[in-house]
């Protein structure tokens, strides 16, 4: 998996934006993402059961993180027609505003998002800095949801751009790196 300090890399996949006839897809490209911050996170299949709770839980802080000037992607190795399937099969999940990108095999191995043994992605979260460098990366096991409201703690301490101690939250101070003089 790719780590802190990486340059994102770049893709342009399909999406499942919608449940609108006829507004059901779009392409997603890191190069209209240039310049922002992007919160991406993946999960491992459709039609599944933590992977939902996930999901809505990510579109409800979709304001929080936009009022941070972040974009919230999510994604799979399931294609986009899954992706709709599911939605318009889920009642959670038809009205989520964010895209659920198809993390393409050329995707998923460029950010190192494959669980081998269940040959699927992993339940990770990436944090990208407007530059494209990644500033955070998770991954959890299959089996255990994340928690978002970390998640929008550690993009708030990101864009402080200084040193913040554990549990701080947006408003707290942060740290000094300043030396004391001694004697």
């Amino acid at each position: 998996m790719i780590t802190p300090g990486s340059k994102a890399p770049s893709f342009d996949v399909p999406a499942c934006v919608s449940i609108e006839k006829g507004k059901e897809f779009k392409n997603v490209s890191s190069k209209e993402l240039e310049g922002k911050w992007v919160v991406f996170y993946t999960y491992p299949k459709d039609f599944t059961f933590v992977c939902p709770t996930e999901i809505v839980e990510f579109d409800k802080k979709g304001k929080d993180l936009a009022d941070r000037g972040a974009v919230l992607l999510g994604g799979s190795t399931d294609n986009e027609f899954s992706h709709l399937a599911w939605r318009q099969q889920h009642a959670d999940l038809k009205t989520i505003k964010h895209p659920l990108l198809f993390v393409s095999p050329t995707m998923a191995q460029s950010f190192g998002l494959l669980q081998e043994a269940a040959g699927v992605a992993l339940r990770a979260t990436f944090i990208i800095d407007p530059q494209g460098v990644v500033r955070y990366a998770a991954a959890n096991d299959l089996s255990v949801g994340r928690n978002v409201d970390e998640i929008v703690r550690v993009l708030d301490g990101l864009q402080t751009d200084e040193l913040c101690p554990c549990n701080w939250k947006k408003g707290d101070e942060t740290l000094s790196a300043k030396l004391k003089k001694v004697g």
